[in-house]
């Protein structure tokens, strides 16, 4: 027979949102039950050196999540090695089903299962995945000060990240496979005026060449989309910008969604369209994306379900 748990604050996602939620619902004594999901920890886990996490100039990725984790447990959250399939958000109490078969059941369910950024799919990103290839150029742009680099879109995202590289790099590459670009026309212009930009259209990333010792990014080798013609650029960093998909499968069909899957909150808090249910963290922010910004809204997730439970029970 399945296992029930009950609790007043669900807590689904395990990233600086999720760990943050259960620590501020642990001090308001909420006992809140927090489900780990596939990946505990979320993206940093896979993340090497973080630099820009406040009160740590320097911190492996996988480290700041068991630090997190720690905090939650110590402070008094329950945390459970489990992933939910399904969620049913339309009466109270909200249920939830976990893949190992316990059904847990909540008075206010806090969504903070994040977002993946797309990826290219070759065997040779994977293998330098955090050794010079990234998708994040706000996090991973600063150890490529005076290097050549790699952007890989066409859309705002990469735009933004071939602009915001400029600030380290000594020449960025834009590499599309088309002849023109999805993104906003202000931000095209810029990148076109820009001395340190080179666009190079109706080409995509074959194969990323580097070292094993020190395992390190030395090139792409990109093919032309028509004539399949091969040529290899020198870089140290390849950043790929085609987009992040929101881990929201779970309510896609309950709640109210934008900008391509990401929960939609009232401005100003974590609300979602159903009330008692909150979200925080990359699956809200389309914009941001930062550890640190996911913790904040992981804390306000936290003070809204306080509020909304004392007002409602």
């Amino acid at each position: 027979m399945a296992q029930s748990r009950h609790t007043k604050v669900l807590i689904i996602g395990s990233g600086p949102a999720g760990y943050t939620a259960a620590v501020y619902a642990s001090r308001a004594m909420l006992q809140p039950i927090l489900v780990q999901g596939m990946e505990p920890g979320g993206q940093l886990t896979t993340t090497t050196e973080v630099e820009n996490w406040p009160g740590d100039t320097e911190v492996q990725g996988p480290d700041l999540m068991v630090r997190m984790e720690s905090h939650a447990r110590e402070m008094g959250a329950e945390i459970i090695m489990d992933l939910i399939t399904d969620l049913d958000l339309q009466k109270r109490p909200f249920t939830a089903k976990g893949d190992s078969g316990t059904v847990y059941t909540a008075d206010a369910v806090i969504l903070a299962t994040g977002a993946r950024a797309k990826w290219l799919g070759l065997p040779t990103e994977e293998r330098f995945k955090g050794f010079g290839v990234s998708a994040c150029a706000t996090c991973d742009g600063f150890f490529y000060r005076g290097q050549e680099i790699v952007v890989v879109g066409g859309g705002n995202t990469a735009v933004e990240e071939a602009l915001f590289l400029t600030n380290f790099a000594s020449k960025v590459t834009l590499v599309h496979r088309r002849d023109e670009l999805r993104a906003e026309k202000i931000l095209q212009d810029r990148l076109m005026k820009h001395p340190k930009i080179e666009t190079l259209w109706f080409h995509e990333v074959d194969e990323v060449v580097g070292t094993d010792s020190p395992l390190g990014v030395e090139g792409v080798r990109v093919k032309h989309v028509t004539t399949g013609e091969i040529t290899q650029i020198p870089c140290k960093g390849l950043f790929i910008a085609i987009g992040h998909a929101p881990a929201s499968e779970l309510v896609k069909d309950q709640l109210d969604l934008h900008h391509g899957g990401y929960v939609q909150v009232e401005p100003g808090s974590t609300r979602t369209s159903i009330p008692g249910v909150f979200a925080a963290g990359d699956l809200t922010d389309h914009v941001y994306r930062q550890a640190v910004t996911s913790a904040g809204m992981g804390c306000m997730a936290a003070l809204d379900a306080e509020r909304w439970l004392a007002e409602n029970d």
